[in-house]
């Protein structure tokens, strides 16, 4: 499977996204820079990059970096404005971007692997909203996070949803209302992103997670994700009910049995993904 992602990485290298499997850790990589906006082709790329991922159990983590000197700037502005000549003045175009977006957020969050957002550099409107919809986020200490729409007459809307579920409420409308821009290390205050670190470091602390996560039994971590999200906005009683299920099946898995028995007798466990 490396090789056949490596070739058609080669393929697409003019593509608005690039990918690379190694070791079980597939990087998706923005490649339209200055903005990597997210036009309709990324939005698409990204989205066809993702389902592949999700049927492929060579894939055990997936990280989406940017290249250039920015992570997002969101969505494609210039595209949606060129639409407004249309005879309907764009609603048919809006209505296929914002559901093609609202589709890529959800199938990040209903991913079986854990997807790290690596950034380097501004994420903004759309750009944070993907940062949001990210299991876990790295980010060097010069980046920046902003839902700005409102500063072109857009509430941000739809980054609002993954926001609002990330960080507390009043942060959320906070950068909703105003537009303005918070540093990195706001954002670790507000529950954005997990970790802020040097650039240099960027790529070797994502890494290390990453690592850390395949090393795991894959099962664990594809029941335990769906889990999360499950009961995370479920009434406690809901939440604890599906949770216990959950719990159940695990420990009926073959990779719990082997987990156990591994630790009980002080070595490795040898994970199936059973």
């Amino acid at each position: 499977m490396a090789e056949v992602v490596a070739m058609r990485r080669q393929e697409d290298a003019g593509g608005p996204v690039h990918a690379d499997l190694r070791d079980g850790i597939l990087r998706l990589t923005l490649a339209n820079p200055p903005a990597n906006a997210l036009s309709l082709a990324t939005m698409t790329a990204l989205q066809e990059a993702l389902d592949a991922a999700g049927d492929d159990k060579a894939v055990l983590v997936v990280v989406i970096a940017a290249q250039g000197k920015l992570f997002s700037g969101g969505h494609d502005l210039k595209e949606m404005q060129g639409h407004r000549a249309d005879d309907d003045r764009g609603r048919a175009f809006f209505e296929h971007t914002f559901a093609t977006c609202s589709r890529l957020m959800q199938t990040i969050v209903a991913l079986p692997q854990p997807v790290i957002a690596a950034v380097d550099g501004a994420a903004t409107a759309a750009g944070c909203q993907l940062v949001a919809s990210c299991d876990l986020a790295i980010a060097t200490d010069r980046s920046t996070f902003g839902v700005n729409g409102i500063d072109v007459g857009l509430f941000c809307s739809t980054p609002a949803v993954a926001l609002s579920r990330k960080i507390k409420p009043k942060h959320a409308m906070e950068m909703l209302l105003t537009g303005e821009m918070i540093d990195a290390s706001s954002a670790r205050e507000f529950g954005l992103i997990n970790r802020v670190v040097p650039p240099e470091y960027l790529n070797q602390i994502v890494t290390k997670y990453a690592q850390a996560i395949a090393a795991k039994s894959p099962l664990a971590i594809r029941m335990g994700k769906q889990a999360f999200y499950a009961q995370i906005e479920k009434p406690l009683p809901e939440a604890y009910d599906i949770a216990s299920g959950v719990m159940v099946e695990n420990m009926l898995a073959r990779d719990a049995a082997e987990g156990i028995d591994a630790f009980i007798g002080k070595r490795k466990p040898e994970w199936t993904g059973e």
